[in-house]
């Protein structure tokens, strides 16, 4: 894996257009700045990984744009060593920025074949403090529980009640929810064990948030 000039040079371009986009969070651009996007990319997309555009990376999955990553960071408002919990590992790349960023990451991928390949390449990148589940998402994954922050990265119909039960008190759940024409997201806080603030952002489009696991040949 080979990080270029010229890759640098087209990270500080989308740093400079995710600004202008309306992120200001800097640890979150900081992160992005560093993290090579073009590693967690098929070679045949290399060339535009730095375009603010999802692209797929298979079993029906996609890396999502980097604005909807920042955007979705900064809302988590991560502090380090927190514990975090993302549901839809994917290429791996939003579990290596929550990594950057201090936090403990706990991530669940439903779908065994991503699993296998992603857990192996985040192992090879070294990124700290990345754990990697192959589960059901729509449970959680409630061995370690508390959460402090929650992030999931599918369309979800509703909020699944199991990730509220997870998250500690003061955590945060950061969830796109909606139907096929779009999802508002959501940023939930809990307040106490009965409690939870929920304030509705932007609308985005995401794959959709799908229970069970998908066993690799099946």
């Amino acid at each position: 894996m080979h990080d270029s000039y010229r890759h640098k040079g087209l990270r500080r371009q989308l740093i400079e257009e995710l600004q202008k986009k309306g992120i200001t969070n800097e640890a979150v651009l900081n992160a992005m700045n560093t993290l090579p996007r073009h590693f967690f990319l098929e070679k045949a997309f290399e060339e535009w990984a730095y375009a603010d555009k999802a692209f797929p990376i298979g079993s029906e999955q996609t890396i999502s744009q980097p604005y909807t990553v920042a955007y979705m960071t900064s809302l988590l408002a991560i502090e380090k060593k927190q514990k975090v919990l993302e549901i839809g590992t994917g290429s791996g790349y939003q579990a290596g920025i929550l990594s950057l960023l201090g936090a403990r990451v706990y991530t669940v991928e439903r779908q065994e074949e991503l699993f296998l390949k992603t857990k192996d390449f985040l192992k090879a990148l070294n990124l700290p403090n990345i754990r990697c589940f192959f589960r059901d998402g729509s449970v959680g994954l409630p061995e370690f529980e508390p959460y402090d922050r929650i992030i999931v990265t599918a369309a979800a119909a509703s909020v699944p009640e199991a990730l509220k039960e997870q998250l500690a008190v003061g955590g945060i759940l950061v969830i796109p929810v909606g139907g096929e024409e779009g999802q508002i997201m959501h940023k939930i806080t809990r307040l106490s064990e009965t409690e939870y603030d929920t304030k509705n952002y932007e609308k985005f489009r995401f794959v959709p948030f799908l229970s069970g696991v998908n066993k690799r040949g099946k």
